[in-house]
């Protein structure tokens, strides 16, 4: 089928326009259907930017569809995933007409371990809550085709149970497995290697490349194109994939599953239990250690930590210590075995995050109240996307809202070392000179100030008055959406909805449902959250989204970029921070029949002469600086 074919069944005389009700024929659509065709069939790499309302879903799905290839589909969360696999790839494959097959895919930690739970059910448990939920999934267990988590709703993704019922590719038997024949996990892989099109997630993904880089083998069927949607997530993404990483968990989890191993193998227990409690006591004392240490930071902050590098000195010999007995003791069962492959595993790259002194690598460390760990981080991800990339001799389509930095797109090709890369940019079929207004209020100080929020807090509230509520607060950090709550709590005669106080769905639901409602989100809200008509007319962004000085792998780009010759601010941060800026700011307008105004608060929009950038990078809205202009907008909402 041509590209001007494909194109065509998203017209005006095209099945959609019959078939699907509300459906408006786009021409964005269909020019960004035409290229993703074009590239699919010329093998080629391709970055489309759709703005919002696009429906690129849609402009994607149908190349796909009837291109007769095998296609692998990538989305930014778990949700997205469910929605384009249970919603939209039925009602395009419907409308086409289509019997290709599709795939649900997730990584192995959302699918029931058979093996797991039936150790988790002998092993039992003191808290009634968790025997409750065990017993809940031991029921699920009988009936349940998938096995897929997300069926199990009523327990909450944050149960200590979801560890021990599922598998890790470090735990798991294999085929070795007494479970085997019945494995979700493996019944899942089996139904993507046979269908035609597979929906899966960025970490799925990224996990997958990392693993063949290591060579471990591949858990994604090899494919003749991939679509990554919310494409602007990769960079980071692929930076964690990339890494080498130790956590405190998996050692205790390691610790955990030795001793369960251990039940069944004459003898064992009594030589692992020392040396599993020696590491438990010895993970304590260096996160106890680390305590003093900023929240993250370079690795060499623990060298010059008396108390972190004997900690660290000691668990390094603890775990060679514990992977030394399980070598013998693996000779006796395969769940032992594993477990010291795990161990020897852990320790290698326990010792090789402590002494690699590579130029190549980003060494850091992160601690939490509950853990903390230890990372290698590549200071270059081009290279390696870039080999991953040929090696599938593929067809690669890079989308989202947000790619280009004021219709740039160097800067996202840059990172995943895209050369001369073939774009497109489509303009979102939102009117925006009418539908939104932007407000950048006069005489904030600058966002350093300590009473900056504050005075935020004060700008926005005519503006909240005048919307009667409705609207998104969004912020770059905690410490600011607290203080926001502090000043609105009780003072608002809108019900206020705070990041923290319920899960992030929980919060949405209500917000939606209250009409008139305050949210106050930080970074997890920017992006992927969709509230279209009435309930949302306002949102507010406090600070440009710049990423936080304390992260030591971009202080280490950005001093790789310094001498290349690169200013770091214009080369990095500033596009990052666009991409960011654009996408709170696509939280606004969903919808052709949306209107409001986006409060833009930090006064560097204004002053600095970067600050042109980011204006330039936002949809074309009228802007204002009179408080007045703002107020008049809203009101002509309400009387609309």
């Amino acid at each position: 089928m041509t590209e001007h074919e494909v194109a065509a069944i998203l017209g005006a005389e095209g099945p959609f326009a019959s078939e699907v009700p509300g459906f408006a024929p786009r021409e964005a659509q269909q020019r960004m259907a035409s290229a993703v065709a074009g590239a699919i069939d010329e093998r080629d790499l391709l970055i489309a930017e759709a703005g919002t309302g696009t429906g690129k879903t849609f402009a994607y799905l149908v190349p796909a569809l009837v291109s007769g290839r095998k296609v692998i589909v990538s989305t930014g969360t778990k949700a997205l995933q469910d929605q384009l696999f249970f919603r939209d790839l039925p009602r395009v494959r419907s409308v086409l007409g289509s019997r290709a097959k599709l795939s649900l895919l997730k990584g192995r930690s959302n699918y029931l371990c058979l093996h797991r739970l039936d150790q988790a059910v002998r092993e039992g448990t003191p808290d009634r809550r968790v025997a409750g939920q065990l017993s809940a999934i031991r029921l699920w267990a009988t009936r349940t085709r998938r096995g897929d988590r997300s069926e199990m709703a009523e327990i909450p993704e944050d149960s200590p149970l979801w560890p021990r019922v599922t598998s890790t590719p470090e735990n798991c038997l294999g085929v070795e497995c007494a479970f085997f024949d019945d494995c979700h996990v493996v019944k899942a892989r089996r139904d993507a290697m046979e269908a035609d099109l597979v929906v899966v997630n960025h970490h799925l993904l990224m996990a997958d490349l990392a693993l063949k880089q290591e060579g471990f083998g591949e858990i994604l069927p090899g494919a003749d194109a991939f679509i990554l949607d919310e494409a602007h997530q990769i960079p980071e993404l692929a930076g964690q994939f990339f890494s080498q990483s130790v956590s405190a968990r998996q050692l205790t989890d390691l610790g955990h599953d030795a001793l369960a191993e251990a039940q069944g193998v004459t003898g064992a227990m009594s030589q692992l239990l020392e040396p599993v409690e020696a590491l438990g006591d010895t993970v304590k004392r260096l996160r106890l250690a680390m305590a003093t240490l900023p929240e993250r930071g370079p690795f060499g902050a623990l060298d010059r930590d008396a108390a972190a590098h004997e900690g660290l000195t000691e668990l390094r010999e603890v775990m060679a210590a514990l992977a030394d007995l399980l070598c013998g003791l693996g000779e006796r069962s395969r769940g032992l075995a594993n477990v010291h492959e795990r161990a020897q595993m852990l320790s290698l790259r326990l010792d090789r995050i402590a002494e690699e002194h590579s130029a190549a690598d980003v060494r850091w460390y992160e601690v939490s109240p509950r853990g903390f760990s230890l990372h290698a981080t590549p200071l270059d991800l081009a290279s390696p996307l870039r080999a991953m990339r040929l090696s599938t001799n593929a067809a690669w389509i890079h989308t989202s809202a947000t790619l280009s930095i004021a219709g740039d797109f160097s800067h996202f090709a840059r990172q995943l070392g895209i050369d001369d890369p073939r774009t497109l940019h489509v303009e979102s079929p939102f009117d925006y000179r009418r539908q939104a207004l932007a407000y950048l209020p006069k005489d904030l100080p600058d966002p350093s100030a300590r009473d900056y929020t504050d005075k935020v807090i004060a700008a926005v509230r005519p503006v909240l008055e005048a919307s009667g509520g409705r609207a998104f607060l969004l912020f770059t950090s905690h410490r600011a959406l607290r203080r926001a709550a502090e000043l609105l709590e009780g003072r608002s005669p809108w019900p206020l909805f705070v990041q923290g106080t319920a899960p992030r769905h929980r919060l949405l639901e209500d917000f939606r449902a209250s009409g008139n409602g305050v949210l106050l989100g930080a970074a997890s809200f920017w992006e992927g959250v969709d509230v279209a008509g009435d309930a949302l007319s306002v949102v507010v962004i406090d600070k440009l989204p710049f990423a936080m000085p304390d992260d030591p792998v971009l202080q280490a780009r950005l001093e790789a970029l310094e001498e290349a010759g690169i200013n770091p601010f214009m080369g990095w941060q500033v596009p990052t921070a666009v991409i960011a800026l654009k996408q709170g700011a696509g939280r606004l307008i969903r919808d052709v029949h949306d209107r409001g105004v986006l409060v833009l608060c930090d006064p560097r929009l204004s002053t600095k002469g970067y600050g042109r950038l980011f204006l330039a990078s936002l949809p074309p809205m009228p802007r204002t600086r009179e408080l007045t202009d703002a107020v008049a907008f809203l009101a002509d909402n309400a009387a609309a």
